[in-house]
């Protein structure tokens, strides 16, 4: 059999490492590597070869380093290791079952971001950008989808913005006997400045120092873990605005919140955050709106 058939079929039922070692080892052979150093050095070249074609191997009790900062378990200032007061705490004699234990969370809180519908953009002040009748229809999906999940909701939060406030009340429909409440915190702005920098948005920077105060405010009011006297997981909807929303996730999953602006979300899309006990977040969707026919997306 010729050298480059035996290569052709090592290739089909070997992989690319045994080629590669079967190619180098017959190259050695032939003096293809330089002129023959002897037995020895023929075989450790070989050798050579072969550990380098071998793949990394991770031990078994590897524990990955993060490349910028690590997690803060406690980013929500309440994660049960550490004091009212912010200490470690010292002592190895207290009990943790009757201190740390009692006021360590067990539920897991599912928050589930709702952008609003599409609304007019004409209209002179936030009374006169109600919903469009397509608006409208969006609601009318996101409220299906929503009970469609199947899921036990604990409360529908929303702006207090006209049209974050008609897409809640559209999609309380579809999920009756959940209590509606309406929050100005969560009303739209400018949370911080973009980066990179927009040309076709600039607000003035005292919009940035009011609003972005108010909207970290939101979300530590509503994005941390569940309080310890919870017992169930929960499932919480909150309806309000891109803006808001994509920077709840920047913050959520630590990233930089400059960033908010490279995130793009449908009308009536769905964003879905679970906070575990631990402190661990996940962002299960990100603007799902699949549950739209095409015809009916917009992003205004």
């Amino acid at each position: 059999m010729s050298y480059r058939k035996t290569l052709k079929l090592i290739c089909g039922f070997a992989g690319g490492s045994a080629a590669v070692v079967f190619a180098a080892a017959a190259a050695d052979s032939r003096g293809y590597f330089g002129e023959h150093r002897g037995e020895g050095a023929s075989r450790w070249s070989r050798f050579a070869v072969l550990h380098a074609a071998q793949p990394a191997r991770t031990p078994v009790n590897h524990t990955p380093v993060a490349t910028g900062p690590g997690w803060d378990f406690n980013w929500d200032k309440r994660d049960p290791s550490v004091l009212s007061n912010g200490r470690k705490r010292e002592s190895v004699t207290e009990d943790p079952s009757s201190e740390q234990d009692n006021s360590k969370p067990k539920a897991t809180r599912h928050i589930l971001l709702i952008r609003h519908s599409q609304y007019n953009l004409s209209g002179n002040g936030d009374t006169e950008r109600v919903l469009t009748p397509l608006g409208r229809e969006q609601a009318e999906l996101t409220g299906q989808r929503l009970a469609a999940l199947g899921l036990k909701y604990d409360v529908l939060i929303h702006s207090s913005m006209t049209r974050a406030t008609e897409t809640a009340h559209i999609i309380s429909k579809y999920i009756p006997g959940v209590d509606l409440v309406s929050c100005d915190l969560l009303r739209e702005g400018a949370p911080v400045e973009p980066v990179p920098p927009v040309t076709h948005w600039k607000p003035d920077a005292v919009q940035y120092y009011e609003d972005g105060a108010r909207i970290e405010a939101a979300f530590r009011r509503y994005i941390h873990r569940a309080d310890p006297k919870q017992k169930e997981d929960s499932y919480e909807i909150i309806v309000c605005h891109a803006n808001v929303i994509r920077y709840f996730v920047c913050r959520a999953l630590q990233f930089p919140p400059e960033g908010w602006l490279r995130m793009g979300l449908n009308n009536g899309s769905i964003t879905w955050l679970t906070i575990r006990p631990s402190g661990r977040v996940a962002l299960r969707t990100l603007g799902d709106a699949g549950f739209m026919p095409p015809d009916k997306l917009t992003r205004t």
